[in-house]
Formats: C-alpha cells, structure tokens, sequence
C-alpha cells in the first residue's frame, strides 16, 4: 500500500520531469524557431495542425489556441486524412505536423500528399533524424530527456513540451499580428470579456421615456414620485433648455431627511448634485463599469457627444449585472 508521503514525492518528480522538459525547449528557440513563425505568418490559407494519439489532443489544442488568438486553424486527423479528409487542404495551407518519434504511419503516409499539393511543413517531434523531422520546411525539436510515466511508455513530459511549444508559437504569432484584446473578444463573444469589451453604453442604456428627469422648479416630493416609477434610484434634474443641471438620488434623499424632515418641500434645485459624471453613447461598458466603481455610484446619464448637454439615456449597474459585464 502506498502511503500519502509516497504519493506526494511521486506527483512531485511528474512535475519535476515536465518542468524540466520545458526549461528544456528554451535554447531551441532560434532561427529555426522565428522561421516557423514568420512561415505562419505569411500564409495565405490556413494552419492546419495533424497529429495522432496522444500527439492529436495536443494538437487540437494549440489548433485551437491559435484559431482564438488571431491564426486561423483546425485540427486534422491523420487517420482520417488518408480516407478522404486531406481533401480539406487547400492552397495557401500550412501544414504543422506532430509526431513524438516522428515515424507514426498515419502521419508519413501524408507527408507525400502535402509535398504534391504545394504546401509549406512545419514538423514537431521528439526525433530529430526521424522521417517527419527530415521532411519539414522547417523541423522544431520537442525531445524530452524523459517521460514522468515511470515505465517510460504514457506520453506525459513529452506532450507537455509539444504543447509548451505549441503555446510558445501562438503567442509569438499574436504579437506579430499585433492582436489586441478587443480581437480577442471577438472570438469569444459568449464570455464575459467578450461582454466586456464589446457590449457599448448604447446597448444597454434605458433611452426615451425610461429616461427619469424633472424639472428644475420640482420639489422634492414630486422628484421623489419619478425616481420611484422609473425604478433607478435616480432621477435627473433638467434647466429649462433641457440640459442635464443636476442628478438627485435615493441616497440623497436619506441624507436629506436625515438632516430635515421637511426636505420633501424643498425645490430640487437646493439638494441636487451638480456637474454630474457622464458617459457617451460609444462608450465599452467596461469603462462604465470602472467609471462606477471609481467614484462609487450606481448610474451614470449618458451623451452622444463631449459637447452635448441634452442626455440621450442611462445606464444603471444593475444593466452592466443582467448583461453579464460584471
């Protein structure tokens, strides 16, 4: 029976070995390295990742990462390619192929359909003189000293240095492409940073008659009346031209009749907020959001323009919450 301290020592070297494997890929990152890069780069169709086994979910995954990063990608799989699925390849594709020896069957039976379609090979694999390695455009070293599998047979620190390496091009090539975090938001629209930086103030603002705003010649009461129908907790105070005077909010209220009670009496004007924060029409509701909790207020007016003076709607937190913003 294995005991707890046994156990912990043995999960202990898995991650010593893969660390190591990875430390290890450091000095291969070369011109070898920023050929692949560039090869990426400068293709005019797609990145199309293949790789069986083990090597194939390792694959699927850098697919992945560099289709949501800005390099569009798919995963092949070569068993399937050889029965019909290469015809996915077209021109202008490059190709990445894994193998860990670099002679996995599946794979070198589709090395001469690549070479007769014209298409750039970028290789990985744990054998620099394999069959794979020696057909690349460009061959990438992803040998490991040794796998954690104490038997030496369960690909572990091996694929842990593909991905590794997988990783390493996919964020050289979102530098490249200069790919910012709106983009990135692009790609993941379901998500809350998709929310965050695509969502602006004009999706999610209350507009028209959901508007609350009172005259400035409104008591307090009756100021009272619109903030509870329009269900904000605010309402603004209108000057005669229609301008944004002021903001009065359910808050103000409790320090009002903390301080008289028979601030229900007094004129709008004498117990508004003046020069109230604002927002624009375009603005990302990420920035609402930190413009809310930075001066600690749960609504902001929003302005099609700097200059405008005239509220075109507002924006409650409780929208940023159902929208999922926050």
């Amino acid at each position: 029976m294995i005991d707890d301290n046994e156990l912990i020592a043995n999960a202990q070297n898995t991650l010593d070995i893969e660390a190591k494997a990875i430390v290890a890929l450091h000095e291969r990152i070369d011109s070898k390295f920023c050929e692949a890069v560039k090869l990426i780069a400068s293709c005019e169709g797609r990145v199309v990742i293949t790789g069986m086994g083990k090597s194939g979910h390792i694959c699927q995954k850098i697919a992945a990462t560099m289709a949501s990063t800005g390099t569009p990608a798919f995963f092949l799989h070569p068993a399937e390619g050889i029965h019909g699925d290469l015809g996915m390849l077209m021109k202008g594709d490059v190709v990445l192929a894994v193998s860990n020896s670099g002679e996995t069957e599946e794979i070198v039976k589709i090395l001469p359909v690549i070479r007769r379609l014209g298409l750039k090979l970028i290789t990985m694999s744990g054998n620099p003189s394999s069959t794979l390695a020696r057909s690349g455009d460009v061959s990438l070293d992803v040998s490991v000293e040794q796998e954690a599998c104490p038997l030496g047979l369960a690909p572990t620190a091996s694929t842990t240095a593909t991905l590794a390496m997988g990783d390493a091009l996919a964020v050289a090539l979102l530098k490249l492409h200069n790919f910012q975090a709106e983009d990135f938001a692009l790609f993941h629209p379901g998500g809350t940073l998709g929310k965050r930086l695509l969502l602006k103030v004009e999706d999610l603002m209350h507009s028209g008659d959901e508007i609350p705003m009172v005259p400035m010649g409104t008591c307090v009461k009756e100021a009272l009346f619109e903030i509870t129908n329009k269900k904000l907790g605010i309402t603004g105070v209108a000057a005669p031209d229609g301008s944004l005077a002021g903001v009065f909010t359910d808050g103000d209220l409790r320090r009002c009749l903390e301080e008289n009670a028979t601030c229900l009496e007094f004129s709008i004007a004498e117990v508004m907020t003046t020069n109230p924060k604002r927002v624009l029409l375009h603005h990302l509701a990420a920035r609402v959001l930190q413009r809310m909790e930075e001066h600690k207020i749960t609504s902001l007016f929003v302005f099609d323009t700097e200059e405008a003076t005239v509220p075109v709607g507002i924006v409650h937190l409780h929208d940023l919450l159902k929208a999922g913003v926050v």
